[in-house]
């Protein structure tokens, strides 16, 4: 068996009287999604910290492709990625110039062809030369995304990407996620929008009072309840749908007058 990309064990963490992990066992294979649920203080962040060497576990151990996040905390920053819940552009910069600029800081060779590259794969090639102020939320968050990838990192955490984005936003943020597990990159996404757990992730892991109560696919996460009764009923389309539906036309119009 090959080892997990990301394996905790029994991790703990209290700020003085409040148990934040209680405990907490997980394993995230190599090239999976795997989606972190809880409520709000549930932990989720607590614990992303940790495994990106930001914050100390007070017992229990934690490893990032093979490497203790405590005895090998450099070598672990080296092989990772972490993207907040807030985008980290500068807004002055152009996107090409966002970057490059992380590139020179990881000290890589041919910074400019390693942010076309990108810019390519996130489909922002022509915003390249547009400063970030000008993206919409969708863009300025695939633009982070592109910029988490620099140096190619093993994994990425990704701790609630798609807050306060509208749903065409989100859409986008989804496929940028997608492309992440297609190109081997292992994925660790923390989220309270289930739906955003649905579309993306292939395991689900759900944080609560400290531990995780449940983890598995989704299949198997539906298995733990009892058979549902199947009736035929009208499915209306989502609010989100119609929407996505409605913003899509306009687009689609916009491009045939022009």
């Amino acid at each position: 068996m090959t080892t997990p990309a990301i394996q905790v064990r029994g991790l703990e963490k209290s700020y003085g009287d409040l148990a934040v992990l209680r405990g907490v066992d997980l394993d995230v294979e190599s090239g999976t999604i795997v989606a972190l649920l809880g409520s709000n203080g549930a932990g989720k962040t607590t614990l992303i910290r940790i495994l990106a060497t930001l914050l100390r576990a007070d017992a229990g151990s934690a490893s990032v492709i093979g490497l203790d996040v405590r005895r090998a905390a450099a070598d672990v920053r080296g092989a990772i990625s972490l993207t907040g819940q807030f985008a980290a552009v500068d807004e002055v910069l152009t996107g090409r110039e966002n970057l490059t600029l992380v590139a020179r800081l990881r000290h890589l060779p041919d910074p400019a062809r390693v942010a076309d590259a990108l810019l390519e794969r996130f489909s922002l090639t022509d915003a390249a030369r547009r400063a970030a102020s000008t993206y919409s939320g969708g863009m300025r968050r695939r633009l982070d995304i592109a910029m988490s990838l620099v140096g190619d990192p093993a994994v990425v955490f990704l701790d609630e990407p798609t807050t306060g984005l509208d749903p065409q936003a989100r859409s986008e943020v989804w496929d940028a996620v997608r492309s992440l597990a297609a190109s081997g990159t292992t994925v660790l996404l923390t989220t309270q929008y289930l739906d955003e757990a649905e579309h993306l992730a292939d395991r689900i892991a759900i944080l609560h009072d400290g531990r995780i109560i449940a983890e598995g696919t989704l299949a198997e996460l539906r298995a733990l309840f009892p058979p549902t009764t199947v009736e035929y009923v009208e499915k209306q389309p989502t609010l989100e749908e119609i929407f996505l539906a409605i913003v899509g036309s306009a687009d689609s119009l916009s491009e045939e007058e022009s």
